[in-house]
């Protein structure tokens, strides 16, 4: 068995230079800037690299290890899936520097998810360098899953479908659990169209958007049902021009989750169906479901069981969480491959100033990683 306890320090330096190339999503040369630094990476570990570009979203990288022999070479292989941008502007790092304190790292991605892969990077190599990687290992690199993976979906579908074995970077709960299900993520936008008129001269000639748009807001948050696991939040509303004007033009975005595709035919119909209270003002939905639900169904659970008595085999309790967040496993639950999610890093404060992982978690991940590659 690989020690990766002594490939440690290799991991923590990897990773301090992922998290200090800065790569938020919606920056096209920094997310490059990324994408080229994990593309010569997967080269230094001799891998076959191919580099997917893109007009307006960042670069992906695949990368592919292909075992010795031709039988071996023949095998369906695994899939890892990783993200290399993150929601963190330019310049972050002045105020959120990468640094190491009580057995943590702390850095803006370091969580979300380039921990993550620093440990696939790192397990790879040392399998790869034992001669014990004995079926073919393909690792896609996206850049824009913090921004709803839209150039990237169809390439992450296209690589599952030959997959046997799908296994997502992202991050670990504190307690190490892996993440069994997913809800489905989508979002709506609501236009409402009024009358504008002068606020006192001419009031009773207008049609109040904003007024409209607030019996919308308040019917929208009445479709959440806890029971069934779904959430529907308007968390963003912008209208009118001054206060003295009557306002013609409102809207509002809405972030809905769901847990079973069923859920998202309901509320889809009722959204389609919300019709104007106020007489005069008309209703414009658009939007939808962007991740679908990544159920706890049977092949989960048994796809599960299976990664339990692996990690059993090697001294480890794994445990099963899910989450409220979607990630691009998502998009893999719907084609009926076998899918573990939440492999990478361990830690908390996803998406803030307080984010960071167990630098502990980076090689005992590293040591399940390794044991599902070679023991699936």
């Amino acid at each position: 068995m690989i020690d990766f306890e002594t490939r440690r320090p290799e991991m923590i330096a990897l990773l301090k230079h992922l998290v200090e190339t800065e790569s938020p999503s919606t920056d096209k040369a920094a997310v490059d800037n990324v994408s080229r630094l994990v593309a010569d990476e997967c080269r230094l570990r001799d891998a076959d690299v191919q580099v997917i570009e893109n007009a307006t979203a960042g670069n992906h990288v695949v990368a592919r290890w292909q075992p010795q022999g031709q039988a071996a070479a023949m095998q369906a292989g695994i899939l890892l899936l990783h993200h290399m941008d993150t929601v963190f502007p330019l310049g972050t790092l002045a105020k959120m520097p990468f640094y190491e304190k009580d057995d943590k790292l702390f850095g803006p991605g370091v969580l979300d998810m380039k921990g993550g892969i620093a440990i696939s990077l790192t397990t790879l190599a040392a399998l790869h360098e034992a001669g014990q990687l004995d079926r073919p290992v393909t690792a896609l690199f996206t850049t824009d899953e913090e921004i709803g993976s839209d150039s990237s979906r169809a390439l992450i579908e296209d690589l599952a479908r030959r997959a046997a074995l799908v296994l997502v970077l992202e991050s670990g709960l504190p307690d190490g659990a892996l993440k069994t299900w997913r809800k489905g993520v989508g979002d709506f936008v609501i236009r409402v169209k009024g009358r504008a008129a002068h606020a006192g001269g001419a009031h009773a000639d207008g049609r109040n958007a904003i007024e409209e748009l607030a019996h919308q807001v308040l019917a929208i948050q009445k479709m959440t049902d806890y029971a069934r696991g779904t959430t529907l939040n308007v968390g963003l509303i912008k209208g009118g021009t001054a206060s003295n004007v009557v306002p013609d033009e409102a809207e509002a975005v809405v972030d809905f989750r769901v847990l079973v595709p069923e859920e998202n035919e309901r509320v889809s119909a009722a959204i389609h169906s919300l019709k104007p209270v106020t007489p005069g003002t008309s209703i414009e939905i658009s939007g939808g479901l962007n991740r679908p639900p990544f159920p706890n169904d049977e092949r989960m659970q048994a796809t599960f069981a299976h990664a339990q008595q692996i990690a059993a085999g090697m001294g480890m309790q794994l445990k099963a969480s899910g989450s409220g967040g979607g990630s691009d496993g998502n998009f893999v639950a719907p084609l009926g491959i076998p899918l573990l999610d939440g492999l990478g890093a361990c830690g908390e404060g996803l998406h803030s100033e307080r984010e960071y992982i167990f630098t502990s978690s980076l090689p005992e991940r590293a040591r399940l990683l390794s044991e599902l590659l070679t023991r699936w």
